[in-house]
């Protein structure tokens, strides 16, 4: 799981303490302190605004039982690199009424409700059936891979389809085989590969972890080079099937609304696909003055939580125009440079929904 936004306070900058483990941040592995509360880990992200999570919390089974015992331990804690000034977590689906009194926020998920394929089938708009159709007449073939050697060697190449998603840089642009595989390794037990082929080739990819009756989208990442041939709404179409067969409720795929962000080409796929806005609640517990201070002030929402949407969407176009003109101006070179074999892999490769 990548943590997003803040960063992490991780071991070279924090004393050492006895719980450590490795983590996904923005792409690079790192080792930070960890607390363990019941079966789950407890990492503290955050510098103005020190945050403790739940690491992992979307893609973990089953909710915290025990709060209070997190946050007894939290305030207990003498080591500076998990003092935190704020506890959240939240609630899983399907329960959505709260369950404790503690201040609380909802997360905006998006999520297919799962009656049948059919039912969602018939509920798409008509150009998303259509473009679920044309991906099949244009040779595009969706089925689950294991994963092994081969998916990885696919998977490097998907990632190297360009450096640039989103209008940001690409974090796994240029990775090795071995940093792809351990990118990939987490809850391989309970997660289904789902991949689309022309011919031979890997054209994109979508990894589904389960949790109980309920399945969650990891990562959706189609090559742009074959973006006429709506791999994306394919491999969407292919998870709703497959949750159909193993009884799932609900399939989500990150969040609906990111703060006050609001339209995106990325919302806007979700929602040609069946996803829907779903309210849970995310509770906030401030452990220190500060903390709540914080708390008053709305720090505690991050950026996108605090300032209007027109004033996102000038950043979000601003930073556009700025690698666009990096793009054009052969500027993206400024990112490490890669071995000559991953060079050649950019020259000879030339995501509608990726959630990366």
């Amino acid at each position: 799981m990548m943590i997003s936004g803040s960063d992490v306070a991780w071991e070279r900058t924090q004393p050492k303490v006895s719980n450590t483990m490795e983590i996904s941040l923005k792409g690079t592995w790192v080792r930070v302190p960890t607390l363990e509360v019941e079966d789950k880990s407890i990492v503290v992200t955050g510098r103005i605004v020190r945050r403790a999570v739940v690491h992992d919390e979307e893609w973990l089974q089953s909710d915290l039982k025990d709060p209070e015992n997190c946050i007894r331990q939290l305030k207990q804690q003498r080591s500076d690199a998990l003092y935190a000034d704020i506890f959240t977590f939240s609630q899983k689906l399907p329960i959505t009424t709260p369950r404790f009194s503690y201040h609380l926020e909802w997360d905006s998920v998006a999520a297919i409700r799962l009656i049948s394929f059919k039912d969602w089938w018939e509920k798409l708009p008509q150009e998303t059936r259509k473009n679920v159709r044309r991906a099949q007449k244009r040779g595009v073939v969706v089925r689950v891979t294991p994963f092994d050697d081969q998916l990885v060697k696919g998977i490097v190449e998907v990632n190297n389809d360009t450096p640039v998603r989103q209008n940001v840089r690409f974090a796994h642009y240029g990775k090795t085989f071995e940093q792809v595989k351990k990118d990939h390794s987490a809850f391989v037990d309970r997660s289904d590969f789902i991949c689309a082929y022309v011919g031979d080739e890997l054209t994109g990819f979508l990894k589904i972890v389960y949790r109980g009756d309920i399945a969650s989208i990891l990562q959706l990442l189609p090559k742009s080079s074959h973006s006429d041939k709506r791999p994306a709404n394919a491999l969407v179409a292919r998870a709703v099937e497959l949750c159909e067969a193993k009884g799932i409720s609900h399939l989500t795929y990150g969040m609906f609304n990111y703060g006050n962000k609001g339209d995106s080409p990325l919302r806007e796929f979700k929602v040609r696909n069946g996803f829907e806005e779903i309210l849970v609640p995310r509770y906030y517990v401030p452990l220190t003055k500060w903390g709540k201070t914080c708390m008053k002030l709305n720090l505690h929402r991050g950026l996108h939580g605090i300032l209007p949407h027109r004033v996102i969407t000038i950043g979000v176009n601003l930073r556009a125009r700025l690698y666009d003109l990096q793009r054009r101006t052969g500027r993206c070179s400024s990112m490490p440079e890669q071995p000559n074999s991953i060079r050649q892999t950019e020259c000879s490769n030339p995501p509608a929904g990726s959630n990366t």
